[in-house]
């Protein structure tokens, strides 16, 4: 209470920075104190619970997960007061609503014969029934309060011993201490004294199949039990695992780890551990006995592969069969598939000893191809000798597959449109295991294009097609297995997309093409290659251009009245919806036929105007190389203690530059060589993003985003592509921003696009439940964008050195989320914090409050 009156005072002084947290404020410290609305007189409230570790409070969240009574989510305390918003929901509820309603309605004949006049009988059962329903809900949706309960804590205690003897303590000691007061409320603290932990000394291997025993000293060497370490339970059970992963691997097919023991002993060893290994012969149960015999290594004896098996055939003869390279395939209808693609899939190899590894790394390649419906591989004992028999039984997915996407949308340039995405997928096209796809896009919207003298509504359109042939494998002319070997599952992409848009910025043309390559080296690592990726962007109506960006041509209208260039009363807009007459005077400013100057700061604008101009209205030609390498540690969706890094590294126009040179091409009048009579970009570019997850228990979650990216031009350009910039703001990015609204730098432009070729941006976010579906989440995002070693010559726009860094903006807010399971809907509230578009020492909280908030709907988390 007094740190929240504190905090309350405080905000006084400033009134601005606090008008957004007095009300939240407010609605706490009058809850706060209510807490035990529902605790009974002879009962107290658990508020926290605490773990003292010889003298040190211990906040892991493995140990403190120990705990069996915890505390009612929100109980611990964030920014000096407590949120247990669901506790607060459950007190609403009244615990005996039917003595109530019998009490002050049902009893009073009075009162229900009045209501029933006025409602009717069924309509009073009703009203009865929803208020005990809404009683229900607020029990369900609520939390019932933590009641301390000491039974629970002498359990805790016990399962606290048996946790710090796992980890070595063996002697370990727990106490635990409870503190009361008058308000009903208590306060557990778990005081644990290690003591002197054991260290592992002999560990004494007794195997007894000698074809176990002989790879002893192999498996051996990298052991997770180490003589001198301190003795930790887990470890063993790693271990166990680890034996039983060789052995499976190393054509022990019937070992599993039951057969792997531990036996320790520590009489009298002076906190030393003695260890028996213990591995057991194998034991075969037969119909009234069992036998026990040693383990034998089984080797593949034979592969086979039933390429068309399904439920509805699986009683039909083989029709077609053939054996390739030691594989035997057969097929219930003439063979789909030429051998080489299924063969190729498949690690399991005649005379090799059984191994799980090859056993999963064939299972995610079929399933990788996407031909067919759950691959299953089957092994059979061959009883004449210590051999296996594999099957592989595929069921083939149908050769075609017809999809349609339809979406609604509405963005800055169009107030909604409708699209439609028609797609045919092709598998096996070439008998390979290759896949075609081939998807085309038609879409309308409605703009607000004031060059557009018809009243049509629907004046957005777009079309176009897409082309992807993805092969499973390398497709190049030479051999790469030595380098990327099959089991990373190397593919190939090829894609060739156009596009036509009209009344969408300036209408273009586009047509890409692409060539990648992608693999896993391992379970978490992927890696694409664009060998060659080519775009070819045309603009169409560059003419409409301060039809498009309005703000620009407002700035040229003001400075050519301010100057007498035109009357006050008339436009450069000449004729209605025609904007030839800007580009006439951008031109009589730049050529020194108007009363502005080069050192005028009009002139600067208008000089700044054109250049911007013609960077947007350009046609581009990229082609372009890149790597990208990813890294995600996320087991699972409901994984939330994790990190993702990612790096991408990209090199554009090098290879037209060289050739130019080569063949002595003509340049441009600015100096630039040209194909197809446009200049190509050239320019180097690179983007690190991390992100971290760290699972805090009990639906709490805090993440970190960490992001940089430059890009640089060189040689055939001296600025970046637009498509190839970057830009600050909107829902997935600083949400006290909308999109392309934040930067360059401390600029105080109004462009309607702000881009630029540097940028940084940090975020960081608690994410809590609520109640049921709903989540809560608390944010801060900073970054920024700059430009640099380009033709921009602003410096506030300019990133000069680390004294720029000063114009990283940051944004703060709050999320309120809904998890349907299979996606979040999420709404967030960011405002503005330090803004860098203002003056030094005037940025900070300048315009916090819900006046001059951004509010940002998206679907999923923003990273």
């Amino acid at each position: 209470m007094k740190a929240q009156l504190r905090l309350l005072s405080s905000c006084k002084s400033y009134k601005t920075s606090c008008n957004v947290l007095v009300s939240f404020v407010f609605v706490l410290l009058l809850s706060s104190c209510n807490i035990v609305k529902g605790v009974k007189s002879d009962e107290h409230l658990i508020t926290k619970n605490t773990i003292i570790e010889d003298n040190k409070i211990n906040n892991e969240e493995r140990v403190n997960n120990i705990i069996i009574q915890k505390t009612n989510l929100g109980m611990d305390r964030f920014l000096g007061f407590r949120l247990p918003l669901r506790l607060h929901i459950y007190n609403l509820a009244r615990p005996n609503i039917d003595s109530i309603l019998q009490a002050k309605v049902l009893s009073d004949s009075s009162k229900v014969k009045w209501k029933t006049t006025l409602l009717s009988k069924k309509q009073f059962d009703r009203e009865i029934q929803a208020r005990k329903n809404f009683n229900s809900w607020l029990k369900r949706t609520g939390e019932a309060p933590s009641i301390l309960d000491e039974e629970k804590t002498i359990k805790t205690a016990n399962r606290l011993r048996k946790y710090y003897y796992t980890k070595g303590w063996f002697n370990n000691e727990v106490a635990y201490e409870i503190q009361r007061d008058s308000n009903k409320q208590a306060q557990v603290t778990y005081k644990i004294t290690k003591n002197k932990p054991y260290i592992l000394d002999s560990i004494t291997p007794i195997i007894s199949s000698p074809a176990i025993d002989s790879l002893y000293a192999r498996f051996s060497k990298r052991s997770l039990l180490k003589k001198e370490e301190q003795y930790d339970e887990s470890n063993f059970e790693l271990e166990r695992d680890r034996i039983t992963t060789y052995l499976r691997n190393n054509g022990f097919y019937y070992f599993g780890k039951d057969y792997v023991g531990f036996f320790t002993d520590t009489i009298g060893t002076n906190h030393k551990v003695n260890t028996e290994l213990v591995i057991a012969n194998r034991s075969i149960r037969g119909d009234d006995s069992i036998s026990v015999v040693p383990f034998k290594p089984y080797k593949i004896k034979e592969i086979n592969i039933y390429t068309d098996e399904n439920y509805t055939n699986q009683n039909q003869t083989i029709k077609d069969s053939i054996t390739f390279k030691n594989y035997n395939l057969y097929s219930k209808n003439k063979l789909r598939f030429r051998p080489k693609a299924l063969t190729d899939a498949v690690f399991i190899n005649k005379g090799d000893k059984y191994s799980d590894l090859a056993r999963s790394r064939t299972s995610r390649y079929l399933n990788d191809l996407q031909m067919f419906r759950y691959p299953s591989i089957q092994y059979v004992e061959n009883e004449e000798d210590t051999t296996l028999t594999a099957n592989i039984y595929l069921e083939p997915k149908k050769k075609y597959a017809l999809s349609l996407d339809l979406d609604v949308s509405q963005s800055n340039i169009q107030t909604i449109g409708f699209s439609v995405t028609p797609g045919l997928k092709i598998r096996n096209v070439f008998r390979g295991a290759e896949t075609l796809e081939i998807s085309g896009i038609a879409a309308i919207g409605a703009s607000e294009d004031s060059n557009d003298d018809d009243e049509t509504f629907f004046d957005i359109n777009e079309f176009g097609g897409n082309i992807r042939l993805v092969i499973p494998r390398l497709f190049t002319p030479f051999n790469t297995d030595s380098i990327i070997p099959k089991y990373m599952s190397p593919s190939t992409a090829i894609n060739l997309s156009a596009t036509s848009q009209q009344n969408i910025g300036l209408d273009k043309q586009t047509l890409s093409g692409l060539l990648s390559y992608n693999w896993q080296p391992t379970n978490t690592v992927t890696n694409t290659l664009e060998l060659f990726n080519v775009q070819f962007v045309k603009n169409l109506n560059t003419s409409n251009y301060f039809g498009i960006y309005s703000n620009s041509f407002s700035r040229l209208n003001s400075i050519a009245r301010n100057i007498g260039y035109i009357n006050s009363d008339e436009s450069l807009e000449n004729p209605p919806n025609s904007y030839t007459l800007a580009d006439t005077f951008i031109e009589d400013v730049l050529a020194g036929n108007t009363s502005l100057t080069s050192n005028d700061e009009d002139f600067i604008t208008v000089n700044s105007i054109e250049e911007r101009q013609q960077r947007l209205t350009e046609n581009n030609l990229i082609f372009s190389s890149s790597f990208d390498y990813k890294k995600n540690r996320r087991t699972s969706l409901f994984d939330n203690d994790f990190s993702i890094f990612k790096w991408r590294v990209e090199l554009a126009g090098n290879l037209l530059s060289n050739l130019s040179e080569i063949f002595g091409s003509s340049k441009n009048g600015d100096g630039n060589y040209e194909v197809f009579g446009v200049a190509f970009s050239q320019y180097f570019k690179t983007e690190i993003d991390y992100i971290k997850y760290f699972d805090l228990g009990r639906n709490n979650v805090f993440a970190f985003r960490s992001y940089a990216g430059v890009a640089i031009p060189y040689g055939n350009s001296n600025s970046i592509p637009f498509a190839e910039s970057f830009f600050a703001g909107g829902p997935n990015d600083n949400r006290a921003w909308t999109a392309y609204n934040l930067g360059p730098g401390s600029s105080t432009t109004i462009n309607e696009f702000n881009e630029a070729n540097f940028k940084i941006h940090l975020s960081a976010e608690q994410r809590f439940g609520l109640f049921g579906n709903f989540k809560g989440a608390l944010f801060i995002d900073a970054g920024n964008i700059w430009n640099v070693l380009d033709n921009v010559e602003d410096d506030a726009a300019t990133l000069t050195g680390f004294s720029s860094l000063k114009d990283i903006a940051v944004g703060s807010g709050f999320g309120l989320r809904y998890d349907f399971d299979f996606f979040v809907l999420r709404f967030d509230t960011g405002f503005k914090t330090y803004d860098p578009s203002r003056d030094l020492g005037n940025r900070w909280f300048k315009d916090y409050n819900f006046r001059n908030a951004v509010y940002n709907i998206g679907i999923n988390y923003p990273f």
